[in-house]
């Protein structure tokens, strides 16, 4: 079971995640982060270093948030890694608190 990023990462991109990972399992898009099922561990270090609780374990992803499982893993294959911790968005604090973000993910 991996762990899976969520819709209250876009816009934002808070990457203290990254920085605990143990094996580099996040990829970079333009404004989200993903988690490769294949790479993760399933260690746990990443959620709590997540500021808008955007990273939940495979089974407890929310009910209106289970599509992002599946983009996870899509993205995962066409996105580079990420393996250092970097400034979030500029406008990731206006951003964080917001719902319905999917239109807002640039692929």
């Amino acid at each position: 079971m991996a762990y899976v990023v969520t819709e209250a990462c876009i816009r934002c991109k808070y990457t203290d995640c990254v920085d605990v990972c143990p094996v580099d399992c996040f990829r970079e898009g333009a404004n989200f982060l993903v988690i490769d099922p294949t790479e993760c561990i399933d260690c746990t270090l990443c959620v709590a270093e997540c500021p808008v609780e955007a990273i939940y374990a495979e089974d407890d992803v929310p009910e209106g948030q289970r599509h992002f499982i599946a983009l996870n893993a899509e993205l995962a294959t066409q996105w580079k890694p990420i393996v250092e911790r970097k400034d979030a968005l500029p406008d990731a604090e206006e951003w964080a608190a917001r719902k319905d973000k999917l239109g807002e993910l640039k692929r």
